[in-house]
């Protein structure tokens, strides 16, 4: 099947990424958000993102045009159903993911794609509930979207060979770079990564280190261009803790075990940038550490 028109569902930080570079590629791109203010919010910071990289030379006013027109945003997923894939970019919570699917599967044609840009839960599980896991797969982005080269591809137990060749030729024509994953919890980047953002937070809880001791030893120890703790801010608390709390609970091992310090900063409502606090106060002109 070859993909032309996408319906990216949910228009946050990934959303908005995704539908910008798809768009970017020349498909017909339909967003959906419930909230019409957040997908005005979404088309200014695609807008912003797209002035900086004209800034930079990457792109040119012709490439920003052409990629704002393909974008349509739409509040009713009626809207959204006439499309050759739909990719689902909504908040990391399963009752969230399986409702939307449930409530688009009445608007979709037959030969409709369906995928999910989960990090971490069991795209077998969240196929089950359609009336296509043939036709169901994970297609997951990294953050920020238009920058990081790289996107997971999932298969669900029932993934036929036409879907995933549809897809993978997608991320070809979009630039970027397909890895292949089994259907195991979080996958391959967050399998890896979040674990050892978790064993940060257990660092700093344990009084190892502060915060900026922690993040300066693995920037300038292990050559990473982030600390794992301004990681996690960035990537949102919230996130890192739902992602554990899959690993803990597919897995049944102690060492995926949640900080308890990550659990609280969540309580508090602390979930990093888009809170301004997390493991750094971003109310100021400079972040500043919080411990």
């Amino acid at each position: 099947m070859d993909i032309k028109s996408v319906s990216v569902i949910g228009a946050g930080q990934m959303g908005s990424g995704i539908a910008q570079v798809i768009a970017g590629a020349e498909f017909e791109v339909r967003l959906y958000d419930i909230s019409r203010d957040a997908l005005d919010k979404s088309l200014a910071n695609i807008t912003k993102n797209l002035n900086r990289a004209i800034g930079r030379s990457i792109l040119t006013e012709d490439d920003k045009d052409r990629t704002l027109k393909n974008i349509t945003t739409v509040t009713s997923l009626a809207d959204c159903g006439s499309v050759d894939l739909v990719i689902e970019a909504a908040t990391e919570r399963e009752s969230i993911k399986q409702a939307i699917f449930e409530d688009i599967l009445p608007h979709i044609g037959s030969n409709t794609i369906l995928t999910s840009n989960t990090s971490s839960i069991s795209i077998t599980r969240l196929a089950s509930r359609t009336d296509r896991p043939e036709k169901f797969m994970g297609l997951h982005f990294m953050n920020p979207v238009p920058i990081m080269q790289l996107v997971e591809l999932i298969r669900g137990i029932a993934t036929d060979e036409k879907t995933y060749k549809s897809v993978d030729a997608l991320v070809e024509k979009i630039g970027k770079t397909a890895s292949t994953s089994e259907d195991f919890p979080a996958f391959i980047v967050n399998r890896i990564l979040m674990p050892m953002i978790n064993e940060a937070i257990y660092t700093l809880y344990e009084g190892v280190g502060n915060v900026e001791s922690i993040d300066t030893s693995l920037k300038l120890g292990a050559n990473h261009p982030m600390g794992p703790l301004e990681l996690a801010d960035f990537i949102g608390l919230d996130t890192c803790l739902a992602i554990m709390n899959v690993l803990h609970d597919g897995l049944a091992d102690t060492k995926y075990r949640p900080c308890p310090l990550l659990t609280k900063y969540v309580e508090a409502g602390w979930l990093g940038r888009k809170t301004k606090r997390g493991f750094y106060d971003y109310r100021g002109d400079a972040p500043v550490p919080t411990r």
